[in-house]
């Protein structure tokens, strides 16, 4: 079951919605947070996980970020990293008020960038008990390496922005995708393949626009999704991974930084969007993480 919730964070209403089992155990059941990715909303990839999770008996909550989908945060499409770690530790908060959500068995599921976000925001909530990452990459990262001059600019250009905005003009967004008729076979396949997600009828939603502020550049340039990813030991992480994603690597890291209580597992043949939504490699990931939150979240 489906339903629509609401929760603060940081002074902002950030519009969830709640899935929970159609036969509801007795007593508090465990959950899971699950974050989508940058420039996405909560009824893309991250309404597939938690619609799987809440059939296998956990609560699963869906959030749009701040600044972003239907929560609040002005100027949308703002991508701030340290707003997005904390809306994980306030989804986490939400939960441990529901009386249906026991709050010692609360778990977090960040898919895309918020496979970054979630292990930043758990190295120092420790109520996050298992935290688990599918198609990880660290937002800046993946920046800074794919266009590193462009990015460099926009840093460079931030503060001009921000002094625009204090003058009453709208915020600069930029389009992080290009229109599938500006595909061809010079395009990096994974900027193809969100394309054919985000921008066609497979993955389609209105309030996922692909356009974010161009002056987030600043506050990404300062962050890192895993520079301390061992703070989360002895805590368990999980970061699933397609064998054939251009974002691998950072799990892959990720995984080798946080030392013996992370596990790396791959799906093989999946790219870095095939694990949004397509049901053979979704369901092998379901059963991981069914798996790794049925251990981890016990009674």
């Amino acid at each position: 079951m489906k339903t629509s919730v609401t929760f603060p964070s940081n002074g902002l209403t950030l519009a969830g919605h709640l899935y929970t089992p159609d036969t509801p155990p007795e007593g508090p059941s465990p959950a899971v947070v699950v974050g989508h990715p940058a420039t996405g909303v909560k009824e893309q990839t991250a309404a597939v996980y938690a619609g799987r999770l809440a059939a296998r008996g956990f609560v699963a909550l869906t959030f749009d970020a701040a600044y972003q989908g239907e929560s609040e945060g002005e100027p949308h499409g703002l991508e701030n990293p340290f707003q997005r770690a904390d809306d994980f530790r306030n989804a986490v908060s939400y939960l441990t008020t529901r009386d249906d959500v026991d709050p010692e068995r609360i778990g977090v599921l960040g898919i895309c960038s918020s496979g970054g976000y979630a292990p930043f925001a758990a190295q120092t909530d420790h109520r996050m008990k298992a935290i688990a990452t599918l198609s990880a990459m660290d937002l800046a990262g993946f920046f800074k390496s794919g266009d590193p001059a462009g990015f460099a600019t926009m840093v460079a250009e931030a503060g001009r922005r921000r002094s625009e905005e204090a003058a009453g003009e709208p915020a600069t967004l930029v389009s992080v995708l290009p229109g599938p008729d500006q595909i061809d076979a010079s395009t990096p396949a994974l900027v193809r393949e969100s394309v054919e997600y985000y921008k066609t009828p497979r993955g389609m939603h209105p309030r996922a626009t692909n356009l974010w502020v161009a002056r987030s550049a600043d506050q990404l340039d300062q962050y890192d999704s895993y520079a301390h990813v061992d703070k989360i030991a002895p805590r368990p992480l999980l970061m699933i991974a397609g064998t054939e994603a251009a974002t691998r690597p950072f799990s892959e890291q990720a995984v080798a930084r946080a030392g013996r209580t992370a596990e790396l597992f791959d799906i093989e043949g999946a790219t870095h969007v095939d694990l949004y939504d397509k049901d053979e490699y979704v369901t092998r990931a379901v059963a991981k993480l069914t798996e790794f939150f049925g251990a981890h979240l016990t009674a």
